[in-house]
């Protein structure tokens, strides 16, 4: 890939390798029907929004005005397994005001880069599968505290399985561990 291709991005929280190993193991706790397609467990992520095609050489300037997005304290939850259109397997996440606010600062930048956003609305939530209709949902859903501290700037990586380059990483100063247990 020259550096003149576009580059297809999102932004998401982006889990410690802790949570990660708590947001897999639920994940194996459903029961898949044949053919659904779980989500690898080092692609797991909070998408907060999705950016699509751009130039690579806007990058540094995008990473500028992201980095003076102020994160603060927040802390997100799990709420309720879903499953949504298509088949795609969700744990819903509560993050409450701080994720909002954060959403809302990150729009902000984007829209002012001249980027589309999404016109759906927020919905906080982990992909945990595709292909997934008639799934079962464990009975209980994980407990955990995400100490969200940061979040990233991710490269869809064209071709067959999602593949995720994290570019950059922004986080709050004092930046804590992402996990509590229960």
């Amino acid at each position: 890939m020259s550096e003149r291709d576009p580059v297809r991005l999102f932004l998401a929280l982006w889990p410690g390798p802790p949570l990660r190993a708590r947001l897999a193991a639920y994940r194996d706790a459903w029961r898949w029907p044949s053919g659904a397609k779980p989500v690898a467990d080092e692609t797991l992520h909070l998408t907060l929004h999705f950016i699509g095609a751009l130039a690579r050489a806007r990058l540094p300037v995008l990473g500028a005005a992201l980095a003076a997005v102020p994160i603060g304290k927040m802390v997100v939850r799990p709420a309720d397994a879903e499953l949504w259109k298509g088949g795609i397997a969700v744990l819903r996440m509560d993050g409450g005001a701080a994720l909002a606010d954060l959403h809302d600062n990150l729009a902000g930048v984007l829209t002012h880069a001249g980027i589309a956003l999404d016109t759906r609305p927020f919905a906080p939530h982990v992909t945990l599968a595709r292909k997934a209709t008639r799934a079962e949902a464990p009975a209980s859903r994980p407990a955990f505290a995400w100490r969200a501290n940061s979040f990233v700037l991710v490269e869809s990586i064209p071709g067959g399985a999602a593949r995720y380059q994290v570019l950059s990483r922004f986080a709050a100063a004092q930046a804590r561990s992402d996990f509590d247990s229960g």
